[in-house]
Parts: C-alpha cells; structure tokens; sequence
C-alpha cells in the first residue's frame, strides 16, 4: 500500500460494512429495534388474528386476565387485548405519517434555507419562527369545533404541520458548514442546479443525520397523538392505545381497581417510545466515532 492510498478517504462500501459491523456489536441500537419490531409485527399481524372487532361485546364485563381474554375485558365486556393490537396499528400509522411528513417539510425548509442562505434564509427562518410560536392546543381546539369527524390522517397531517421546526433549524445549521465543502464547489462550478447538488452531494452526507431526526419525530408524534387522544381530542373513530387511555380514565378504571384496562396501553405507549430514543441513541453511537464503545 503506497502513502498515496493510505491518504485516500475510505470507499462507501467500506463505510457501510463499517457501520453495519459497530451497528451489529451495538447492544442499545439491538434492543431499541428488537422491542420496535415485535410491537409492530404485533400491530401489523395482530389485528389479522384476532377474529373479534375491538368494539364488540365478547365476554362478562370486568373480567380479570385469563386463557379466554388475555387482557381481560373492560366495563362494557370488550376483549381488550384486541383492542390493543388494533391500538398499535394506529398509534404506529399515525407515527409514520405525523413524523413522515415533519421530516418531510423540516428536510426541505433546512436544506433550502441553508442552501440559499441570504433573502431565503431569512423568510424561511421567520417562517419557522411563527410556526413555533403558533399555540397548538388553541389551533386544535378551534379546528375541532369545525370538523364533526376526526380521523387518524387529520391528526397525523396536523401534528406533522406543527412539529418540523427543529428538525428544519438543525438540518439548516449542517447545510451551512456543508455548502462550502470542496466537493459542493466543484458541483456548483460544473453548472448542476442547486436542487441537484443538495440531492446528490449535500443529503447523501447527512443520510445518518436525518434518519435519526425522522426517528425523533416518529417517537414524538406518537406521544403528541397520545396526549391529543387523552385530553380527548384523538380521532373520533377506531381505537388507538391514547384512546383506550382516555377510556379507562373516563370509566374510572383507576377506581374500580381495573389494572388490566389502563397499564397495557400505556406501558406499549412507553415501551415504544422509549425504545425509539434508545435505538436513536445506539444509531449515534455507530455513526459517530468519538460515542463508539472500544
């Protein structure tokens, strides 16, 4: 091996198996994606097995956990381990969505800003700014005064409308040290556009960066969904794990002694989320050098 090929920066196969040999040695980064896959093969696959509907009436009212109802059933008789697999399905719909479309807007609201910088910049910024200084509560409440039925898509298109500020502010701030790297001036001097050098030169560097930002996202539209369900501004159809939350509340779950009704929800609630951050925190630890564990 010559010094002129040790000077060579390393190849993107290199990289990759690089990545993928600390990602496999990671033990947060395993966890976090073990717990998320069998919650979501339990979302997807679950209401598939399950031949009762989550709103039917299949047994004695109250019933504690057993054979027959692995969840045992809540005040009105419904199997409430049905309801939870069919929980999970929305809770992780409404993740992919609201997140989805955050990362979506923040991506090009960031890249665009940070590319453009000057006139740009400061429009987009001040767009950022009055979205975060928007009072989401208030403007929800004034959209449901005029939307008789409320769905999964509605919820997930507004929290992916009011949550993208700081995905856009930090993606802006890694364009700007990226645009005046050697290898975006050679683009721009080879005459490509500038939507061209921020596909191809400037995302392809921060491809780590923003897949950590949509899981970010994704866990903080789950718990905002939640919270909307629980205050009882959820959808109005379906089920989802914060409305079988907001049930158990309002029939006096805690009160009744009712265990079975409230802790599933909300430990799958905690259990995802928290396993999102964990595999966030693994993933940063695979991609960055300095947090990889010797």
């Amino acid at each position: 091996m010559t010094v002129l090929d040790t000077a060579l920066p390393p190849s993107p196969p290199t990289v990759r198996r690089e990545a993928l040999y600390f990602a496999l040695r990671n033990g947060k980064l395993l966890v976090g994606l073990g717990v998320i896959t069998v919650f979501l093969a339990t979302g997807l696959l679950g209401p598939m097995l399950v031949a009762a509907s989550p709103n039917d009436y299949v047994g004695l009212p109250m019933q504690p956990p057993s054979s027959e109802h692995w969840f045992g059933t809540n005040t009105f008789g419904q199997d409430i381990f049905v309801q939870f697999v069919h929980g999970l399905r929305t809770t992780f719909a409404v993740g992919v969505l609201g997140g989805g479309l955050a990362a979506i807007i923040g991506m090009v609201v960031g890249f665009v800003a940070g590319y453009r910088g000057g006139l740009v910049d400061e429009v987009l910024n001040m767009l950022t700014n009055i979205i975060l200084v928007i009072p989401t509560l208030a403007v929800l409440l004034i959209i449901n005064a005029y939307l008789g039925i409320r769905s999964v898509g509605v919820q997930a298109l507004f929290i992916g409308l009011t949550s993208w500020p700081w995905a856009a502010r930090a993606i802006r701030a890694q364009t700007f040290s990226l645009r005046s790297r050697e290898f975006v001036d050679l683009a721009r001097l080879s005459g490509a556009r500038a939507w061209k050098i921020i596909v191809r030169e400037i995302a392809p560097n921060m491809s780590s960066y923003l897949f950590m930002t949509f899981i970010l996202l994704f866990g903080g539209s789950i718990l905002i969904a939640s919270s909307l369900d629980f205050i009882g501004l959820g959808p109005t159809e379906g089920v989802s794990l914060g409305l079988m939350l907001q049930n158990a509340h309002q029939w006096s779950a805690l009160h009744l002694g009712l265990w079975w009704w409230f802790i599933p929800p909300g430990a799958g609630i905690t259990a995802v989320v928290g396993a999102l951050y964990v595999a966030n925190v693994g993933l940063d630890e695979v991609f960055n050098p300095k947090l990889r564990e010797t």
